[in-house]
């Protein structure tokens, strides 16, 4: 029996790659195994209304093509059913599917869902309502994550030319962090709760996060000095951020941050105005996953014996 999957495509996602989606899906998606649908989204969190409302009809995999915003929302709409997400990245940062070591490219991450390579992941439920299930964020890149999403370019350039232009003004704030039930007082530039080791772009802020060990990492960094980026930012984009003294980690199962001064959050890599307290609790082995294969290479599609009919009989 074929894999009913939904498709799902934000067309204003990332760098434009999602525009040829359908012709690459005719390519490489192995039509034996799938039954599939596409479709569109139209306004904000549409991606969630229309995950939800497959699941509810059974759809067995809702794929995600866009950025981790756009998992985001098809996560938000399949939670707490037995429906698989799919990925097919198309986005700026794509934290979850490097997390994942998904192929970047589109073509290629089709034809790793011909694998129907299952695996489970681990989740985040902040205050109740929402799901994260790549990384979350109070402080600085909670604010970066906002303006990226009224910014009229995506892309690691735009990313970098916001931090960029926002990093002199933005200021540390003081936190009341309850991690596991020890108290801590800090005065951080941002706060990072983690369920895979990196934002996206190759930025990892966790570096021994893993997305199926049922516990988050936090990380709560200070406002690195100038004179020190040229240490701290290599450190950041070759999974090492934890040598830097800038940087005081943890890992729990529950987390409670209050004094969020700006009452945003970073919700993989979208920003969400949930307010000053926000409480982040992992679920463990929530989320089943198309992964990828790691010992299987990608094979090209080859063709069905119906198409070799229908060319035969030209």
């Amino acid at each position: 029996m074929k894999t009913k999957t939904l498709i799902i495509v934000n067309p204003i996602s990332g760098v434009g790659r999602q525009r040829r989606i359908e012709t690459l899906l005719k390519q490489n998606l192995n039509q034996d195994l799938f039954d599939y649908t596409v479709r569109y989204t139209e306004h904000i969190h549409h991606g969630t209304e229309i995950a939800r409302e497959a699941a509810d009809k059974g759809c067995h995999c809702v794929v995600a093509v866009g950025g981790d915003g756009s998992v985001n929302d098809v996560v938000q709409g399949i939670k707490d059913t037995d429906t698989r997400l799919g990925i097919i990245p198309c986005g700026s940062g794509n934290g979850l599917a490097r997390s994942l070591r998904l192929p970047l490219q589109p073509a290629l991450a089709i034809r790793a869902l011909n694998q129907q390579y299952e695996q489970t992941i681990d989740s985040i439920v902040v205050n109740d309502r929402w799901v994260v299930v790549n990384a979350a964020g109070c402080g600085f890149d909670a604010y970066i994550a906002r303006l990226m999403h009224s910014a009229k370019t995506r892309g690691l350039a735009a990313y970098t030319n916001l931090v960029l232009r926002e990093y002199s003004r933005y200021k540390n704030s003081d936190y009341h962090i309850t991690v596991d039930g020890h108290e801590y007082y800090r005065n951080a530039w941002f706060i990072a709760v983690a369920n895979s080791r990196q934002f996206g772009y190759n930025l990892a802020v966790a570096p021994k996060a893993k997305l199926d060990d049922g516990l988050m990492d936090i990380s709560i960094l200070d406002k690195v000095p100038v004179d020190h980026l040229g240490i701290t930012a290599p450190l950041a984009f070759t999974n090492h951020l934890d040598l830097s003294q800038h940087v005081e980690m943890f890992r729990a199962k529950d987390v409670l941050i209050e004094g969020n001064a700006d009452r945003w959050v970073n919700l993989d890599g979208e920003g969400e105005n949930i307010g000053r307290s926000v409480h982040f609790v992992i679920h463990p082995a929530s989320v089943k996953i198309y992964a990828r294969d790691l010992k299987h290479p990608l094979r090209e599609m080859t063709p069905t014996i119906d198409k070799i009919k229908k060319n035969i009989g030209r």
